[in-house]
């Protein structure tokens, strides 16, 4: 205890520290989507379908042996009508994705965009490998760098220009071409052309491609509507900090947040992630989404499971609809057509003429075409032509898979067995259990 002069008694100060503070917790991000991880599985799975597609016969032209395989099945390049429609509905798939989704075709499926990415990413790549590795000046590590970058471009696009061509002529025998370094036939110079253009797009252009050549992206701004899907920047709260990572990692250059019409924008939404990812670290939702349109707003609406897919309005639902019943009728023209064509014709060149015996034989024409995998017999027989017989040819005909088969043959009889002049009958081709009637005529001469 201490005291004062006056002998008051006076407490002693005790030193109270104060607490240290806690510190500011990080806000926690919100959780969101990674497109981009995304978009790279659905790349690496268009890469397997494109190396996939000529060795399975799902979809490919055949254009030495005349066949067009689409969905497995083996057509006949003169069947006109099925190949058209087949190229029409895919061609009609692609224009109903841009009307309900945009450019997601060239941001996840196009493989102008795939392989241009990749040329990307091996670049970089090589550049941050080289100049790890290699203690070189920097002239120097770029010219390596550039060295190895073209080679390996090189040999990917040697690799890519096969599968191309292997959609348009057999693989193993487009390989076969390729190991004696074939110049000289069509397929060897379609092969070596396409190598080049290869080389030189994904060295010179890459991107480009699809700002200054490709017609689709504006295609594209006649397709799309007030409710097609848009990556879109909105900030109404003034939030944006200005980091432009969104504009970093844009594979088109461009700036999202100056409109979401842009014809280089391609949906691929790598500046959603990029927002995502700066805004989340402050615990806030980012400023570029997905939208339906420019005026539909995903935070302000209630909707429905159908329209979160796109299903917007009734010019969706009948796009989907024609779409549906073109794709099926288009299934069952291809399942209803036969594996083995037969067609008969007669050759009116000669009306007539009277044979041995003095019978009468009118010549007919006759085309086989075995659109199957395995050989197969067709056995031509008459019926309603009293004692006719087929002369010519034998009545059962050979043709292998794949083959086609060119005749001429006769059909023979006796004119006292039939009327003179015009008789009606039917010629008969039985392949297996079917059994194909053309109705026929065959002519006799006058009675005087």
């Amino acid at each position: 205890m201490a005291t004062t002069e006056q002998g008051a008694t006076q407490t002693p100060l005790v030193k109270i520290s104060a607490k240290p503070a806690a510190p500011k917790k990080r806000p926690e991000p919100p959780p969101y989507f990674a497109f981009h991880r995304m978009r790279k599985v659905v790349h690496l799975v268009c890469v397997i379908i494109f190396f996939t597609l000529p060795l399975s016969n799902l979809v490919r032209f055949d254009i030495p042996h005349q066949r067009f395989y689409f969905m497995g099945r083996e057509l006949l390049i003169s069947e006109f009508g099925i190949l058209f429609l087949s190229l029409m509905f895919l061609l009609f798939v692609i224009a109903a994705m841009s009307i309900i989704y945009g450019r997601i075709y060239c941001g996840y499926l196009c493989p102008q965009m795939i392989f241009s990415e990749a040329a990307d990413s091996t670049e970089r790549e090589i550049n941050r490998l080289v100049k790890k590795y290699v203690r070189w000046d920097a002239a120097k590590q770029k010219l390596l760098s550039r060295a190895i970058f073209w080679v390996l471009l090189g040999a990917a696009s040697v690799v890519l220009a096969f599968v191309f061509i292997a959609y348009f002529v057999e693989p193993r025998d487009l390989f076969r071409r390729l190991m004696s370094f074939d110049i000289r036939t069509a397929g060897g110079i379609a092969g070596a052309t396409t190598t080049l253009i290869t080389f030189l797009d994904f060295l010179l252009l890459r991107q480009r491609f699809c700002t200054t050549v490709c017609p689709y992206g504006y295609l594209q701004g006649i397709l799309g509507d007030g409710n097609t899907l848009l990556v879109h920047y909105r900030d109404p709260q003034q939030e944006c900090i200005e980091c432009k990572k969104c504009v970093r990692v844009c594979e088109m250059g461009i700036d999202i947040r100056k409109s979401p019409f842009q014809i280089e924008c391609i949906h691929c939404a790598d500046c959603i992630d990029a927002c995502n990812e700066i805004m989340g670290k402050l615990g806030k939702h980012g400023l570029i989404h997905y939208s339906w349109g420019d005026r539909n707003l995903p935070e302000n609406l209630r909707e429905s499971w159908f329209q979160r897919i796109g299903i917007r309005d009734a010019k969706r639902v009948i796009i989907l609809l024609i779409m549906f019943l073109y794709g099926f009728g288009l299934y069952i023209a291809i399942s209803m057509r036969q594996a083995v064509l037969v067609k008969i014709s007669p050759d009116r060149t000669t009306m007539y003429q009277i044979v041995q015996d003095g019978k009468v034989a009118n010549t007919f024409r006759l085309q086989i075409a075995n659109r199957g995998h395995e050989q197969t017999t067709v056995v031509l027989s008459v019926e309603d032509l009293p004692g006719a017989t087929i002369a010519g040819t034998e009545n059962a005909l050979v043709v292998n898979a794949g083959g086609m088969l060119q005749k001429e043959f006769q059909v023979v009889t006796s004119p006292t067995a039939v009327a003179a002049g015009v008789n009606h009958f039917q010629l008969v081709a039985k392949v297996g259990n079917d059994r194909d009637k053309f109705p026929q005529t065959f002519i006799t001469p006058s009675k005087e």
